[in-house]
């Protein structure tokens, strides 16, 4: 596991031309005021890579503040001319991601290989 800013860690697996990021949340009460986004794109310079898949398993709730943080890491990544995708996302979070009218820009895969090859299955509506 590697120490993102403050209090986040991450589990890094590398495939071709592409990075698998596993974010483990903070610990209750620990602040999340650090910038995920910035760690992240410096973990994708350092493996020399614009491909992420971000692996959302052990995040329990999609706080407003994680929202903001992937809506700048996908900017930021889009504009490089990489993709970015997450995956393993709770049936609640997914929610919030369409409350939130992110659900479009962030599609949510089941797993990662879902999201390399970019297969969601049909979801009635």
């Amino acid at each position: 596991m590697t120490q993102l800013a403050a209090d986040w860690t991450i589990e890094i697996d590398r495939g071709p031309d592409w990075i698998f990021v596993k974010l483990h949340f903070p610990a209750e009460g620990a602040a999340e005021e650090n910038e995920l986004a910035e760690s992240l794109w410096s973990t994708m310079q350092q493996h020399m890579v614009h491909r992420i898949v971000i692996e959302m398993d052990d995040v329990p709730i999609l706080r407003s503040y994680l929202l903001g943080q992937l809506v700048m890491l996908h900017k930021r990544v889009s504009v490089a001319g990489g993709v970015m995708r997450i995956c393993g996302l709770s049936a609640s979070n997914e929610q919030a991601l369409h409350v939130s009218r992110l659900s479009d820009r962030f599609p949510n895969y089941a797993d990662r290989a879902d999201a390399v090859m970019g297969h969601r299955p049909s979801q009635p509506r």
